[in-house]
């Protein structure tokens, strides 16, 4: 692995955009597969781990320009550059993540305001022609564990009192027919960490991070915002099928956004350290 400090990056940015050289910059995240600085609160730049981590900023970036066009949500625009090693480029979009907390204090004008908001983008993308998103990379998103898998993992780390929930969820999602709706390209990754959220105008300003995004059943596109809550999903839902004419499952969603709790967990059964974490998103899931 190369040297990913923030010295060592910002020698790169420098190299290739000498300008910034009175800038200031801030090492943004230390993600599993790219390091992101942010430039005077006006630019990112990313910077892949290894090569996985590099084919898939060439593909996002390959990905943003073909969705852009269809779409009224603002995305970054990045910008590839080879030399003197892989890095992208974009102007911030401002704002900061989505919590469960910052929602909630949220008026209804505005939890209403960014479901339509949050629809209209849904639509939008599931509105794309499949065969122009493979075209430009666009591959299948990342699957779950298989069912058994799930349950050998996680229940040994969840406590007596979840096993039943657990269970019963998983036999749900095994005898889950196909969505109705078949598969779509979608985000697949509409959580609020990936949003840029103006806390003081109540806005949402655009979102980002399509490096999950693929195609999937167009139904599970629904479930990630959950992890801010279920009052924005319904919201969401509702406002989508008024958009489209699509009858969206409830129930399925509600399941599968179960699912994906009890998959997390399941994938960091090798890392104890992260067992208190996951667990408690699966308990405060069930606990509504």
């Amino acid at each position: 692995m190369r040297d990913m400090t923030l010295d060592t990056l910002q020698s790169v940015i420098l190299a290739r955009f000498p300008e910034l050289a009175c800038a200031s910059f801030e090492l943004l995240s230390t993600g599993w597969d790219s390091v992101a600085l942010d430039v005077d609160d006006a630019l990112i730049f990313k910077f892949p781990r290894n090569e996985v981590a590099r084919a898939a900023l060439i593909r996002e970036a390959s990905i943003l320009a073909a969705v852009r066009p269809f779409l009224t949500m603002p995305v970054p625009d990045l910008t590839l550059y080879q030399e003197p090693r892989l890095f992208s480029r974009h102007k911030k979009l401002r704002g900061e993540h989505l919590v469960t907390e910052q929602y909630e204090a949220l008026p209804v004008s505005a939890r209403d305001r960014m479901a339509a908001e949050l629809a209209q983008f849904y639509s939008q993308l599931h509105a794309i022609d499949n065969h122009v998103m493979a075209d430009v990379g666009a591959r299948p998103i990342f699957e779950w564990l298989a069912p058994d898998a799930i349950l050998d993992r996680a229940l040994p780390l969840l406590p007596p009192n979840l096993h039943s929930y657990a269970q019963r969820t998983i036999t749900a999602w095994r005898d889950l027919p196909p969505d109705p709706h078949g598969v779509t390209y979608g985000f697949f990754d509409g959580h609020g960490w990936n949003m840029a959220f103006d806390h003081s105008a109540h806005r949402l300003n655009g979102v980002y991070d399509f490096s999950d995004s693929g195609f999937g059943a167009l139904q599970q596109d629904f479930i990630y915002s959950n992890f801010i809550a279920r009052d924005l999903t319904e919201r969401t839902i509702s406002a989508y099928e008024t958009l489209t004419g699509r009858s969206i499952d409830r129930e399925r969603v509600e399941l599968l956004s179960g699912v994906l709790r009890l998959n997390e967990l399941a994938e960091v059964a090798p890392e104890p350290d992260r067992h208190a974490e996951m667990v408690d998103y699966v308990g405060r899931w069930v606990q509504g």
